[in-house]
């Protein structure tokens, strides 16, 4: 059986914060799992795709350092306008105004999570196919 990547993982400060920043891009919340250690994990996951996005919200701790290495996660939308829109009514703004890196290219921009986790967000174009 070849190897597949199954999800990743980021630790959080607020769970309903997180679970509806990730709601307002298409993912749905899967499932819960309370941990022995007082952790909650959250599995996301877009319509058809299972749980691809786990978040964790460990018991005390309210923010963490992302440190240097990490840098985005893309999600395509289909309406990148619509898409802010829901986005802004959280107070989420993007970093810049959307754009496209080449002619007749996808528009994209990027926003961050409630935990400052930077998401790429691409609109379904003649380029996003993978």
């Amino acid at each position: 059986m070849p190897s597949e990547l199954i999800h990743t993982c980021y630790r959080i400060g607020d769970i309903d914060r997180s679970v509806a920043f990730y709601e307002a891009l298409g993912f749905d919340e899967l499932r819960r799992m309370d941990l022995p250690d007082g952790a909650i994990n959250v599995f996301m996951g877009l319509p058809g795709d299972g749980a691809r996005l786990e978040l964790t919200k460990n018991p005390g701790v309210e923010s963490y350092e992302l440190g240097t290495g990490y840098g985005h996660i893309a999600v395509t939308v289909d309406d990148l306008d619509a898409t802010l829109a829901n986005l802004a009514e959280q107070g989420i703004t993007p970093e810049r105004a959307p754009y496209t890196v080449s002619d007749g290219g996808s528009r994209l921009c990027f926003v961050r999570d409630p935990d400052e986790y930077r998401i790429e967000l691409i609109e379904h174009g003649p380029e996003t196919a993978s």
